[in-house]
């Protein structure tokens, strides 16, 4: 039986023409500049083609200075050649160091390009999260079977998280607060529970795991990111 192509990899084939379509792109316009500019430059012995025509139309000249100022020019023609043929090395070299860097740029911008799709996908499904046992006695989360030791503050902030996940609910930076200190809702600041998620953020180390993980939900409250199914407290 045929395998069917998968959309990510029908995305990868087309990234891989567009990055090979760019670069055969950006070459043949550098080749074509460079093939235009070569061709409108000077030819290097034309002005050793015009001292020689001096010699020959004027073989009266014949005294020491009329010679010598002959020989002047035919030694600042053979100069102006070897300077224009520096040139045209010259003008190779910085085409290939530019089609060198443009090619690498078009190659970290698709691979941005790549990045950002993926990390919105990621974002968009959540953490994939197997199985998370947090343990208040021990200080320690059980995250896809590799422990992290948390310290009390930010175990007994994961710890309401499960709980309100288990139940359905959100809870708002004032109402974290309050659960934790044990004051009312009311008179608890929201900038408070906010620095409690930081710093649990913070403990998990990870900076997108966690902030996938214990995610902000906008004028509602915070909530774990993971199914309530494989959420386990001992």
């Amino acid at each position: 039986m045929a395998r069917k192509d998968t959309p990510g990899a029908d995305r990868r084939l087309h990234a891989g023409r567009v990055v090979v379509a760019g670069i055969v792109a950006i070459v043949a316009i550098l080749l074509g500049a460079a093939i235009l500019l070569f061709l409108t430059l000077p030819d290097a012995n034309a002005f050793n083609a015009r001292v020689e025509r001096l010699f020959v139309e004027n073989d009266h000249l014949t005294s020491d200075a009329e010679i010598k100022l002959l020989e002047i020019l035919a030694q600042s023609g053979t100069a102006f050649s070897d300077v224009l043929a520096s040139y045209r090395m010259v003008i190779f070299v910085l085409l290939a160091f530019a089609t060198a860097l443009l090619i690498a740029a078009l190659v970290f911008l698709l691979t941005i390009i790549a990045l950002n799709r993926r990390m919105s996908e990621i974002e968009r499904a959540g953490l994939s999260v197997s199985s998370l046992l947090i343990s208040r006695d021990e200080n320690t989360v059980i995250l896809n079977d590799r422990p992290l030791k948390l310290t009390p503050a930010a175990i007994e902030t994961l710890a309401l998280l499960a709980e309100a996940r288990m139940d359905g609910d959100m809870l708002s930076g004032a109402e974290i607060e309050a659960l934790i200190s044990g004051k009312p809702a009311a008179d608890c600041d929201e900038a408070a529970g906010a620095t409690r998620i930081k710093r649990l953020r913070d403990a998990l180390g990870n900076q997108i795991v966690s902030e996938l993980m214990v995610r902000n939900v906008a004028r509602r409250g915070y909530v774990l990111s993971v199914d309530k199914g494989v959420i386990r407290m001992i």
